[in-house]
């Protein structure tokens, strides 16, 4: 005998029924969502999926909803994940400057999502001190606790699996700041630029720090014009995704800068929305068409109010045009140039004023 499809009318009220028996709205949004991972998870049956497979999605899935759940408690409020080695002492010039940072970005209002141990990462937490830090932790036979910032915390949330951790960090990153580290570092370094570069994830700044004195994202960014930009590896606007910072108020000061007018994006359907704190000039309008037509498929950067399609933060103005959903690199230098409308207009008040 055939087994049914996850798809059949009985099947699908069945879930449907525990949907409802536990609370949910089966017509709903978030009812349809559950119904079709219920779906996916009842196709593994017959998939042929071996104990380890199984273990691994299981895990998975269980590490990406509890942490879902904890900064969901969160939201609203900007975070900024810290990257660094874990063996940096805490006398090292690169230590004293993340813990700078750190209460810097905090007195800003900002929470700071780091690992959990020792290092950068404990410079990283006790800035904002404990109630404004996460830590995400990752399973390793040489790191088994936690630092004494974080630990014990509810908002210290272990993982097994690196991209899990990783997906958590970028997902719900407003920022990202990086300070010196090993393959670890470099690799959550890289991860972060080629999201950004490729419009997987959200369009954040990304800030290289270090102590004073030090040459290491010099040495790094001579790697990076010299192989990948000399090569032909990347585009020419792409090293400004990245900004090497000259001091500790230089990191504060860009990442800060970054949300000064420009608010938050998304697509909506094919048209791109860049969400603003304020209203930019129709002159400023058409600046944006002159230097950035490149970025529009079709038709021309308008500036409107939100989109009938959209449900969140329906009181801020919008950029909206269509975007060809490449050179993320350049819709970068459209929000640096929107930033930078905010403080010429600054000046034009300040001068008017005198």
């Amino acid at each position: 005998m055939t087994a049914p499809s996850v798809a059949d009318h009985q099947t699908v009220e069945t879930i449907h029924a525990l949907v409802a028996r536990l609370g949910g709205d089966p017509q709903s949004f978030a009812g349809e969502m559950v119904t079709q991972l219920v779906q996916t998870s009842l196709k593994l049956i017959r998939d042929g999926h071996d104990a380890g497979q199984l273990k691994l999605l299981n895990r998975a899935l269980k590490d990406m909803r509890y942490a879902y759940r904890v900064f969901n408690g969160y939201e609203g409020t900007r975070k900024i994940a810290i990257f660094g080695s874990s063996r940096t002492p805490e006398e090292h010039p690169d230590y004293q400057a993340a813990r700078q940072f750190s209460a810097q970005i905090a007195r800003g209002g900002w929470m700071s999502i780091t690992g959990a141990g020792d290092g950068i990462m404990k410079a990283g937490h006790e800035g904002p001190k404990r109630e404004g830090s996460f830590g995400l932790s990752i399973r390793l036979p040489f790191e088994t606790t936690a630092n004494t910032v974080i630990e014990g915390d509810p908002k210290l949330i272990n993982f097994r699996y690196f991209f899990t951790r990783k997906l958590m960090f970028m997902s719900h990153a407003d920022a990202v700041a990086v300070f010196p580290g090993g393959f670890g570092t470099q690799d959550e370094l890289f991860e972060a630029l080629t999201l950004v570069q490729t419009g997987k994830s959200n369009i954040v700044p990304v800030v290289l720090a270090e102590g004073a004195g030090g040459a290491y994202w010099k040495h790094w960014d001579t790697y990076i014009r010299k192989n990948l930009l000399g090569g032909d590896m990347i585009n020419p606007e792409d090293p400004g995704i990245y900004h090497i910072a000259s001091s500790v108020d230089d990191a504060v000061h860009y990442v800060l800068r970054f949300y000064r007018v420009y608010h938050s994006s998304r697509y909506v359907g094919d048209r791109f929305v860049l969400r603003l704190t304020r209203k930019i000039s129709d002159e400023q309008v058409a600046t944006l068409n002159d230097e950035f037509a490149m970025l529009v498929k079709s038709g021309r950067i308008i500036q409107r109010g939100a989109l009938s399609e959209e449900d969140d933060h329906l009181d801020l103005p919008r950029v909206v045009f269509h975007h060809t959903r490449r050179q993320y690199g350049l819709v970068r230098a459209l929000i640096r140039r929107l930033n930078d409308f905010g403080e010429e207009d600054q000046v034009a008040r300040d001068g008017a004023t005198e």
